[in-house]
């Protein structure tokens, strides 16, 4: 297992690479750049979209090498520094093979924009798209195995029939339909208003008793995880059902059967562990799913300040040191947690060798 955990490490390091220069050779045909927004800023147009539609400048390189018809009314000096001060001056290999170097450093620069350091902003907003990911992801796992076990014993039955058509109609809502829905009809919308609009604590949460602090954070994520797990929940319930379905067929459940076991021994004691190996294996990548999909249009919603809202206005703004110093390092962590799903079958299933599977 060693020789294999080491092989997928170092597979790690053409991967990331290969992310980075797909990424970083698409933003250089990408229409605008930083320049281009600060210059649509100083001209009152709001942003580099709306200056590229209003016809304000011609972009011939995402990347800074533009011809800025839309500065005539700026110095050429001021233009100049500028693309001294972001290293456009420099080709764009120069730049890319500068930025890999400060990343092996684990320098991924400062914020065009914010004067604010990546690392700073990414720890800034962490705790919010780690709420959403992992408590959606926890919620969704203690509700669908109860629940898909159960649809499995029952399968064919009038409680199965029924649940199925639940998760059916669940799983065809989009997230941000239901959570408009539930800002409706639960926070102050037209109904009801049981839970706050916004944010992710209270105004006088640094006031209250650590009980206090909790309760107020989890009245503050009832919503938002209620919208972002919905699609989560839907899926693991149906996965979990399938798994036992297929586990309950097989001969050792007939031949424990025959020898006497209780139901609830054999199918917690020998069917449980094989059944959810697929399941409970899956749960670092179920996370990462979760943390990284869907989060933008929650957090907007919900006018949480996470990672999603800060890709999307990094995009936005062409804030490339956060474009690219986030994408590297979601990169690594999604690259790291198929490594830690493949421990969690063994450590699920210890007959399972990945060594002996690649031979």
């Amino acid at each position: 297992m060693g020789a294999y955990i080491l092989r997928r490490l170092l597979l790690i390091i053409p991967t990331l690479f290969g992310i980075m220069v797909v990424n970083f050779t698409l933003t250089q045909f990408v229409p605008g750049g930083p320049i281009e927004q600060i210059i649509a800023n100083l001209e009152g147009q709001g942003d580099v979209f709306e200056s590229i539609a209003g016809g304000g400048s011609e972009v011939i390189d995402g990347g800074g090498d533009s011809q800025y018809e839309g500065a005539r009314g700026l110095p050429p000096e001021f233009i100049e520094e500028l693309r001294i001060e972001f290293g456009f001056d420099k080709p764009a290999y120069v730049r890319f093979f500068d930025m890999l170097w400060n990343y092996v450093r684990f320098d991924f620069g400062e914020s065009y924009f914010r004067s604010v350091t990546v690392v700073d902003l990414v720890i800034e907003k962490m705790p919010v798209s780690i709420s959403l990911g992992l408590w959606s992801t926890v919620l969704a796992y203690l509700v669908s195995i109860p629940l898909g076990i159960r649809k499995a014993i029952k399968d064919g039955s009038s409680f199965d029939t029924w649940t199925s058509g639940v998760l059916i109609a669940a799983y065809a809502i989009p997230g941000f339909l239901f959570a408009i829905m539930l800002l409706v009809l639960f926070a102050g919308g037209t109904y009801y208003q049981w839970f706050p609009l916004r944010g992710l604590t209270s105004d006088n949460w640094s006031d209250l008793s650590l009980v206090g602090k909790v309760l107020d954070y989890f009245w503050h994520l009832c919503l938002p995880l209620a919208a972002s797990m919905i699609s989560a929940f839907t899926f693991s319930t149906l996965l979990t059902k399938n798994s036992f379905l297929d586990e309950i067929s097989k001969q050792y459940v007939v031949t424990a059967r025959s020898k006497g076991l209780s139901e609830g021994r054999v199918l917690y004691g020998h069917v449980f562990r094989n059944a959810m190996l697929i399941v409970i294996a899956g749960f670092p990548a179920a996370f990462i799913g979760i943390f990284f999909g869907g989060s933008l249009i929650i957090e907007t919603i919900f006018s949480l300040d996470g990672l999603g809202r800060l890709g999307f206005e990094a995009a936005v703004a062409r804030d490339y040191p956060v474009i690219f110093g986030t994408l590297f390092a979601f990169g690594l962590i999604g690259l790291l947690v198929g490594i830690l799903s493949d421990l969690m079958y063994v450590f699920v299933d210890p007959r399972i060798d990945f060594e002996k599977r690649e031979t």
